[in-house]
C-alpha cells in the first residue's frame, strides 16, 4: 500500500480534528453533488461531533452533500448499536442537510433482502448497472479498521470477501447480529478512500495490513482513485 498517502497524528482528537478539516475542503472543491460514504465507530463519530460544530457546519456544503453508509448492524434505526443512529445523534440531528440526501442501510425484511434493496438504491443513484473506474460511486469512503482486521463489515472468512456480482452483501455467519456491508468492488469505487485509525489496539493489525497480509480483509481494499490514511501515532508506533 501507498506509505506517501499516510499521515500520522498526535491523537485520537488530533486525527478527527485534521479529517475535518481535510474532508470539508474536498468537499468545498468538489462540483455537482458531494457523495460521502460513512463508517461507524469511535473515531468517525468524534468526527462527525467536530462537523455540527459551527466552525463547520456553516461552511461544509451540506445541501449538495449525499450520504451513504458503507456497513451497518441489522437492528432498528434507533437501536443503541446502530451506525445509523450514531451518526444521526453526532451529525444529522444538527446539520442542514436535506432529509432527502440521507441515505441508510434499510433494515427491515431479511438481510438479503435490505441488502437488494440497498444495491437498488446505489443503481439509481449512480445511473449505471456497471461500477466504472472512471466514475466514482462515491468522492469519499471512510473506513476504520477492526483488530481482526476486518474494515466495513468485511470480516475474515465470511462470504462477502468473495462476492463479486453486487454492490452490498448480508453478512450472517460468523458476528453476533447480523448485519449489511458494501462489497469491496462498490468501496473500490471511490475518489478517494480514507482509513481512520487510532489508538495501539490497532498497530499489530495495522502493521500486518500495511504489509499486504491478505488474510486481513482490509490489506484487500482499492480504491479506483486515491488511498489515504489517517493514523494516530499510537496506532503508528504502538505505544502510549
Amino acid at each position: 500500500m501507498d506509505r506517501h498517502n499516510t499521515t500520522v497524528l498526535d491523537d485520537p482528537e488530533a486525527l478527527a480534528q485534521f479529517v475535518a478539516g481535510w474532508l470539508t475542503e474536498r468537499a468545498l472543491h468538489s462540483t455537482g453533488r458531494f457523495t460521502l460514504c460513512l463508517s461507524g465507530g469511535s473515531t468517525p463519530k468524534r468526527l462527525f461531533e467536530i462537523l455540527a460544530t459551527d466552525a463547520y457546519r456553516e461552511r461544509f456544503p451540506w445541501e449538495r452533500t449525499h450520504l451513504f453508509w458503507g456497513d451497518e448492524r441489522f437492528v432498528p434505526h434507533d437501536d443503541k448499536d446502530s451506525n445509523y443512529r450514531m451518526t444521526r445523534e453526532a451529525l444529522l440531528d444538527h446539520v442542514p442537510i436535506p432529509p432527502a440526501h440521507i441515505h441508510p442501510m434499510p433494515v427491515s425484511g431479511t438481510p438479503a433482502q435490505a441488502a437488494l434493496a440497498y444495491e437498488q438504491e446505489l443503481r439509481v443513484y449512480y445511473g449505471e448497472e456497471t461500477l466504472e473506474s472512471t466514475r466514482p460511486l462515491f468522492d469519499v469512503t471512510l473506513l476504520g479498521l477492526g483488530e481482526n482486521g476486518h474494515t466495513a463489515s468485511l470480516f475474515p472468512g465470511t462470504p462477502a470477501l468473495q462476492e463479486s456480482l453486487h454492490w452490498v452483501a448480508p453478512v450472517t455467519e460468523g458476528v453476533p447480529q447480523p448485519r449489511l456491508t458494501l462489497t469491496y468492488s462498490a468501496l473500490a469505487c471511490s475518489a478517494v478512500v480514507a482509513f481512520l485509525i487510532a489508538g495501539k489496539s490497532k498497530y499489530a493489525v495495522l502493521q500486518r495490513v500495511l504489509n499486504g497480509d491478505r488474510e486481513m480483509p482490509a490489506a484487500r481494499i482499492t480504491a479506483d482513485g486515491e488511498l489515504h490514511w489517517f493514523i494516530d501515532k499510537f496506532a503508528a508506533e504502538g505505544r502510549g
